[in-house]
């Protein structure tokens, strides 16, 4: 039972935020009783940050995964950037914002794997660009990196989105094409060119 109420509290969160959905809501959804969610689960947070510690653990592995299979820190970059819109496509814009402001154990899951995970291995890809010669050897990594993290939660605040015409994608797509064209040594750009419609 405790699979299938997580289950459906995920599809409910990521079609509808987490904040507009209540335990109510998923037990109604399941056709059981609120004190049976109340069995496995403490609250509605509680359900949350088992779902977020589950999606950082998966994104964990893609990201390491991505890392070991590609051939070139461009090829890495265009993979983790698949990642993201394929993990957004179907998710609510108001999921992220709404973990941000209201669900700070959630939020927290979310900020130490940025920090442990997502900046290392940005600030790693940079590092191996510099060392191939496809990144110009004149740019910190780390604060390269934490603009590419902060690039990445723009294009998730709902606030951000709201001004742009095009799709969420396309402001992720468009926001890494600038970040890694900025790096690029002329080297690079030949590598580049090959990636760029990705």
């Amino acid at each position: 039972m405790k699979e299938k109420i997580w289950a459906e509290a995920e599809r409910l969160f990521w079609q509808h935020g987490v904040r507009s959905v209540t335990m109510e809501d998923i037990a109604r959804q399941l056709g059981i009783s609120k004190k049976t969610i109340y069995q496995h689960f403490d609250d509605k947070e509680d359900i949350l940050c088992q779902i977020m510690q589950s999606k950082v653990d998966a994104d964990v592995a893609e990201l390491n995964c991505i890392a070991d299979v590609t051939l070139n820190p461009i090829e890495e970059m265009m993979g983790m950037l698949q990642m993201i819109c394929k993990k957004q496509e179907h998710v609510n814009p108001c999921l992220f914002t709404d973990v941000q402001r209201y669900y700070s154990r959630a939020y927290q899951l979310i900020r130490q794997h940025v920090d442990n995970h997502i900046m290392k291995q940005v600030v790693n890809n940079i590092l191996r660009g510099k060392r191939d010669g496809i990144y110009r050897d004149d740019i910190n990594p780390r604060v390269m990196a934490r603009i590419r993290v902060e690039q990445i939660e723009l294009a998730l605040s709902t606030d951000f989105t709201s001004f742009d015409e095009g799709s969420r994608l396309d402001i992720q797509r468009d926001l890494t094409h600038h970040f890694v064209r900025g790096m690029l040594t002329e080297k690079g750009f030949a590598i580049y060119n090959e990636y760029k419609n990705d």
